[in-house]
């Protein structure tokens, strides 16, 4: 009998077992807690580190971290806006926004795919349905912007872009039955007349304003509102790294619009057009879609060093910066309107930030400068009487 305890107990005092032994005069337990690198998803082996196209940020100082991102953000998405816009100037592409949906799709697919070889756990982890539901929604953004562009200024379509928290407030409302502050409803008043006063400026001033322009956009706007939140819970709930994302939804898609483009006998004379200006489409769809994707891995980071907070803030200054050299480099006409009524659209971005982060920082009240000034008075006074 004791040589039998001696080895139980030997059993028990080996490391990474877990044991329960009974016997008639003691229970032996032995609970044993993995190491962290056995315990992690490979997904999540180093979750504090930052890594960005190969480079660990968390190496880098704090100011040194916000300054990459920051000059990440701004390089990639002006040159992919820029290029964007180029390419829509090409003549006689216009009609052709959904093929170049598709190649970008393609090109997604494959960086999505080199992405997913270099790190450890190939595994999906999403479902396959959420995926298809995830490619339906991402066509739809995608797709409807692109082709927004053969009806609309490129300024008009960001703004447009800019004013995401419309149709999410909207469908909240009619959908869960929330409720807004006094700050959010603001802020969507103050995008819609934005929204309202720039459109009405491009109406005006542009002479080849197609009213299906702002219904392909507005669309877009609504299947951009929705993905997000798919996304987001579906890589929580699963678990699924960025790649994977990437590469499923955009793999899917591309089947999706490979079909319907093949159906409405839109894919011959893409094909035909594009293969007369091989530089100006595909090379220019290459590097506008490795761009994109160079972009959004830059704001991934900036959100989880940071916070949302200061990336909606960055994002925002990208997309006035793209308005301003879309004007620069693409004659186009021009009017006052174009600045106030972007304005207005700022000033509903920056109060719906606010909102949804009152309790970090607080805007004096009106009552409270108020009581400050007659504080100060009171003791100027006393001051000048003694």
């Amino acid at each position: 009998e004791k040589q039998t305890e001696d080895n139980n107990s030997t059993e028990c005092s080996k490391p990474g077992t877990m044991d329960l032994k009974f016997t008639s005069s003691r229970k032996y337990i032995s609970i044993s807690v993995p190491s962290k690198s056995q315990a992690m998803s490979p997904h999540i082996k180093s979750v504090d580190d930052v890594v960005v196209l190969g480079m660990n940020l968390s190496k880098f100082s704090k100011p040194a971290q916000f300054f990459i991102c920051v000059s990440g953000v701004f390089m990639f998405y002006l040159i992919y806006g820029y290029l964007q816009e180029l390419i829509f100037s090409v003549e006689g592409f216009k009609p052709f926004g959904w093929y170049l949906t598709l190649v970008q799709f393609g090109f997604y697919s494959i960086f999505g795919l080199i992405e997913l070889q270099l790190i450890q756990d190939k595994r999906r982890r999403i479902p396959g349905k959420t995926y298809m539901i995830i490619a339906f929604l991402t066509v739809g953004t995608m797709g409807l912007s692109n082709t927004s562009l053969g009806y609309l200024n490129y300024p008009t379509q960001v703004i447009f872009k800019c004013c995401k928290l419309i149709p999410v407030m909207i469908g909240g409302v009619f959908i869960q039955g929330k409720r807004y502050n006094i700050v959010d409803v603001s802020a969507a008043l103050c995008m819609s007349l934005g929204l309202i006063w720039f459109t009405l400026a491009d109406s005006t001033v542009a002479p080849n304003f197609n009213l299906t322009g702002v219904v392909l956009i507005s669309l877009a706007l609504c299947a951009d509102a929705v993905i997000g939140n798919v996304q987001e819970k579906a890589m929580k709930l699963h678990n699924g790294s960025n790649s994977e994302m990437v590469l499923y939804s955009y793999s899917i898609g591309f089947v999706y619009i490979l079909f319907g483009l093949t159906c409405t006998s839109g894919l011959s004379p893409a094909v035909t057009f594009c293969s007369k200006h091989p530089v100006q489409t595909y090379g220019y769809a290459f590097l506008f879609s490795l761009t994109g994707y160079f972009g959004i891995s830059f704001v991934l980071a900036l959100i989880k060093i940071f916070g949302a907070l200061l990336a909606v803030t960055v994002t925002t200054g990208r997309k006035a910066m793209t308005i301003v050299l879309s004007f620069l480099f693409f004659a186009k006409p021009f009017t006052s309107q174009y600045v106030w009524s972007g304005l207005l659209v700022v000033l509903g971005i920056f109060l719906n930030v606010y909102s949804k982060n009152m309790d970090k920082f607080k805007l004096p009240s009106l009552l409270g400068l108020w009581k400050k000034s007659m504080e100060e008075r009171k003791s100027r006074t006393l001051s000048q009487t003694v």
